[in-house]
C-alpha cells in the first residue's frame, strides 16, 4: 500500500462557532457517555481495507496549498480538490497516477467547490479584508469583510483566472450548482450559517439561502438574485441535543431534472421543489431527536430514497463508539413518500459503521451514489473512520460491504487517514483527505461492476443527474 509517513495531525474548526461548536459537542458527547467515560482504542479490523477495495495510488499534498483539504468536483479528466488555502486541480485521466496540474493560493476556508464548464465556483467562508486573493484575515465583525463566493475560469487548468466574486450574507461554508432554466446561466446555492448581532455582515434571523446567477458569457457580472427564507417560523430551535439550531442550511443538494432538492439545515431535514429554481420553495421538512447537526443528504437514481447524515459532535469528536451507539452521528435514510407536489419523507432506519475507532474522530459525512442502474450503493467519508462502502438497496436494512481506513493500529507507520470527501467517478473512488492528500480506490465487487460503465462528462456531487449504462451525470 502508498501512504505517506505517519505526521502530526491538526483540524480546524468552524468559522465563527469554533467554540461554541467545541462546547456543544462536548456538553453532548458527556452526556452521552457519562462522566469519566473512556473509550476503547483498539485497531477497528484486521487491515486497512475489505478484500473488494483496493488503494491504488496516493497523491501527498502540494507546496502550496497546505491547509485543510475540503471538497472535490470533478470534470472531464480533472479532478479539483478545495482547500481552506484554495484549490488544486489534478490530472486523472490516469487515475491509477493522478498528476497536479496547477494549485491556486486563494485563502477563505471553507474551499468547497463546483464546475461548470469552464467555470470553477469557490466558498469564502472566514472573513477577507477585500476580494482579492491575497487579502488578510480580518474578524467577523468587520463591516468591510469579504465573505461569499469567488469565480474562477479554469478554461487553461495550468493556469486558471480569476474572474469576480459575489458577497453573500454570512459568506457561503457550501454551494451547489443549480441549471438554470435557460441554460444560458448557472445558479448558486449559497448555504451559510451562525449569524450573531455582532456581525454586520451575518445578522439574525439567518433562515435563508442566497441564490446567485452566473451568466456564462459574462460571469464577471455574477449577482445575488434572491435569497429566499426557507424558515419563516425559524425553524427547530426546541430540541436540547442540537449542535446549533436551525439558521438557514449546512448543505444543499439538488436533483434539477426532478426539480426537486434536499437541504440539510441543522436541526432539519427538508425537501424543496425547485421548478422555479429561483425560487425553491420548502414542501417537506423532518426533524429527528437522534440527529444534533443535520449535514448533508443525497438522493437515490430514481430519487425515492434520501439519505441525510448527522454530523454529531461538528466533525471535531469520537462519535464512532459502541458507547454512543448506532443511532447517533450517522446517516438516517428516509423514502419518499406522498404526491409530487406534497411529498412525505417516511424514516426507514439508520446506518453507522460498526469498526469502531476508538478516540479518533469519527463522524458521517460526504459521500456519494455508486452508479449501478437500478440498484443503491453508497460511498462515504467518515473522517478517521475512513471510507465505507454501503448497500442501501433495502433502506431499512444498509449494510457497509467494503471500507478503506489507513490506521496506525492496524499498520504500523502509516499516517491515520482523515477524509473529508469520498465521491465515485468514472471507475474510482477519489477521497479528499484533511491532512494526507488525495487517495484514489478502485471497487473489486461483481456487484459494483455495472457503475464502470457509467461514464460523467462533469461531476458536483451535491448536484445530481440521472444515469444510466454508458451515459452519466454530465453536460
Amino acid at each position: 500500500m502508498s501512504a505517506p509517513p505517519a505526521a502530526p495531525r491538526s483540524r480546524r474548526g468552524p468559522r465563527r462557532v469554533a467554540a461554541l461548536a467545541a462546547t456543544a459537542a462536548a456538553s453532548l458527547l458527556v452526556g452521552l457517555l457519562g462522566p469519566a467515560g473512556a473509550l476503547a482504542d483498539e485497531a477497528p479490523a484486521d487491515s486497512i481495507t475489505s478484500d473488494n477495495v483496493t488503494h491504488v495510488t496516493h497523491v501527498s499534498k502540494p507546496s502550496a496549498v497546505r491547509s485543510v483539504n475540503s471538497d472535490l468536483a470533478f470534470t472531464g479528466d480533472y479532478a479539483i480538490g478545495g482547500n481552506y488555502d484554495g484549490f488544486v486541480i489534478y490530472d486523472i485521466s490516469n487515475p491509477e497516477s493522478p498528476q497536479v496540474v496547477s494549485e491556486v493560493l486563494c485563502p477563505g476556508g471553507q474551499g468547497d467547490v463546483s464546475v461548470s464548464g469552464d467555470l470553477l465556483y469557490f466558498s469564502v467562508d472566514y472573513p477577507r479584508a477585500n476580494e482579492d486573493c491575497g487579502a488578510p484575515a480580518v474578524p467577523t465583525t468587520d463591516p468591510n469583510g469579504f465573505e461569499g463566493i469567488r469565480i474562477f475560469d479554469i478554461s487553461d487548468k495550468a493556469n486558471p483566472q480569476y474572474v469576480s466574486a459575489v458577497r453573500t450574507d454570512c459568506g457561503s461554508h457550501t454551494n451547489t450548482l443549480v441549471p438554470s432554466k435557460s441554460g444560458d446561466s448557472d445558479l448558486i446555492y449559497v448555504s451559510s450559517y451562525s449569524p450573531s448581532a455582532r456581525f454586520p455582515n451575518c445578522q439574525p434571523p439567518h433562515d435563508k439561502i442566497s441564490v446567485i446567477e452566473v451568466p456564462h458569457d459574462a460571469p464577471e457580472e455574477a449577482a445575488v438574485v434572491n435569497e429566499p427564507v426557507l424558515f419563516p417560523d425559524g425553524g427547530n430551535h426546541e430540541q436540547g441535543n442540537l449542535l446549533l439550531p436551525t439558521q438557514g442550511c449546512h448543505d444543499i443538494t439538488v436533483y434539477a431534472e426532478r426539480d426537486i432538492a434536499a437541504g440539510a439545515c441543522m436541526g432539519d431535514g427538508i425537501l424543496m421543489d425547485i421548478s422555479d429554481p429561483v425560487n425553491p420553495v420548502v414542501i417537506e421538512q423532518v426533524r429527528d431527536e437522534n440527529f444534533a447537526f443535520w449535514h448533508s443528504a443525497t438522493f437515490t437514481n430514481d430519487a425515492k430514497t434520501v439519505l441525510f447524515t448527522d454530523e454529531l459532535g461538528g466533525g471535531g469528536a469520537p462519535t464512532c463508539t459502541e458507547e454512543i451507539g448506532p443511532e447517533r452521528g450517522a446517516n438516517a435514510i428516509y423514502q419518499v413518500g406522498g404526491t409530487k407536489g406534497a411529498p412525505e419523507l417516511d424514516f426507514a432506519s439508520y446506518y453507522k459503521i460498526e469498526r469502531h475507532q476508538g478516540d479518533q474522530v469519527c463522524v458521517a459525512h460526504n459521500g456519494s451514489l455508486i452508479p449501478v442502474p437500478g440498484r443503491d450503493y453508497f460511498v462515504q467519508s467518515w473522517y478517521q473512520g475512513g471510507v465505507s462502502v454501503i448497500d442501501f438497496n433495502d433502506p431499512k436494512n444498509a449494510e457497509e460491504i467494503g471500507f478503506f481506513d489507513v490506521d496506525s493500529r492496524v499498520e504500523e507507520g502509516v499516517q491515520d487517514n482523515d477524509t473529508w470527501s469520498a465521491y465515485y467517478y468514472n471507475g474510482y473512488v477519489y477521497s479528499s483527505d484533511i491532512e494526507r492528500g488525495l487517495d484514489v480506490l478502485r471497487l473489486d465487487d461483481p456487484r459494483l461492476r455495472a457503475a464502470e460503465r457509467v461514464r460523467m462528462e462533469e461531476f458536483n456531487p451535491q448536484s445530481q443527474a440521472s444515469y444510466r449504462p454508458g451515459r452519466g451525470n454530465g453536460r
